[in-house]
């Protein structure tokens, strides 16, 4: 057997490549999470570290490029577990062949956006490789979460509550139709969550956990959090959040916005009791009007995810299955 493009899809052939090989070497008490980022007691302020890698194609795209990418992809794994970032790295792979404007607007991009986010870039790495003038982007994030503050999946609860920042699907449709060179509006959502997800905190909102839908889209993330909580979920396909545009640009290729990926939104489960106060802390922010409640956890010891039909009915769902769309971010 040999790697495909399908293991790096975010969905199940990703998660098998993960169990079989990596946890089989790699396995701790901290990786054993698989949380968006490692909470290590080091300081007085438990220390939250993540890493993350980019090779979207095309570079640059409507809404942003791969330097907004990885400092935008990186913070949010670290607004995930309820860290305030503070610390950036940044290794680049460049490709034989590359233009270094291109190169300069990169850089320019990801030095604007970690400085409205601001965090610091405290070391670097650069590597030249043989190609076609590429380029890849490996980060490292730090930040530091509130002594007392506990966010993950190992306290969710049953009854809790399941809310999603905004429509899905425009990072996806975005890249896919720039590569398919069709003519449309829609933009990527890449963006800095931690705006939102530090209003929640401040407002005293109870956060159970949090995850960002980026690879693999909703679907495969509520599989995740079921699988990690051990607690069954369940979702109105009518609450959905999709924009107009993006669902057109879905229904005429047979895409399914569960499944696609976005850079911009997601997954916040709160206690039931404070899910509408909440929703409305989000649709104060300018990247959350359109945040929506989809759902809820409904059971205990059955790691299960399904979906309530516009006609009434139930499905189950699974995670993303085959290749998705490759270099995505």
């Amino acid at each position: 057997m040999k790697i495909v493009m399908a293991h790096g899809s975010g969905g199940n052939a990703t998660r098998e490549l993960i169990k079989d090989l990596f946890h089989k070497y790699l396995a701790n008490d901290y990786l054993d999470k698989m949380e968006d980022s490692a909470i290590l007691p080091v300081s007085e302020y438990p220390l939250a570290m993540t890493t993350d890698s980019f090779v979207v194609t095309p570079l640059e795209f409507p809404g942003g490029d791969i330097g907004k990418l990885a400092v935008c992809g990186t913070v949010n794994d670290l607004w995930m577990a309820g860290a305030e970032p503070q610390y950036l790295t940044a290794g680049f792979i460049l490709e034989e062949g590359l233009d270094l404007d291109l190169l300069d607007r990169v850089v320019a991009s990801l030095s604007r956006t970690a400085k409205e986010a601001g965090i610091k870039i405290v070391a670097g790495d650069t590597k030249v490789v043989q190609g076609n003038g590429g380029l890849y982007i490996n980060t490292a994030g730090l930040g530091f979460r509130k002594s007392g503050r506990h966010i993950g999946t190992d306290v969710i609860r049953e009854g809790d509550a399941l809310i999603v920042s905004g429509d899905l699907g425009n990072h996806h449709a975005c890249i896919m139709s720039q590569r398919m060179e069709i003519v449309n509006s829609i933009q990527s959502d890449c963006a800095n969550l931690g705006p939102m997800v530090e209003d929640l905190l401040q407002a005293g909102i109870e956060v159970r956990a949090m995850r960002d839908i980026t690879r693999g889209g909703l679907g495969t993330v509520l599989n995740e959090i079921a699988e990690a909580s051990n607690h069954a979920v369940e979702i109105e396909e009518k609450s959905i959040p999709v924009d107009p545009e993006v669902k057109s640009f879905c229904d005429i290729l047979g895409l399914d916005p569960l499944y696609m990926a976005n850079e911009g939104k997601f997954l916040c489960i709160t206690a039931q009791e404070h899910a509408e106060r909440a929703l409305n802390i989000l649709k104060q922010n300018p990247l959350g009007t359109k945040a929506r409640l989809i759902g809820s956890v409904t059971e205990t010891g059955k790691p299960l995810v399904t979906v309530k039909t516009r006609l009434g009915g139930k499905r189950v769902i699974d995670v993303l299955y085959g290749e998705g769309l490759p270099r995505i971010c």
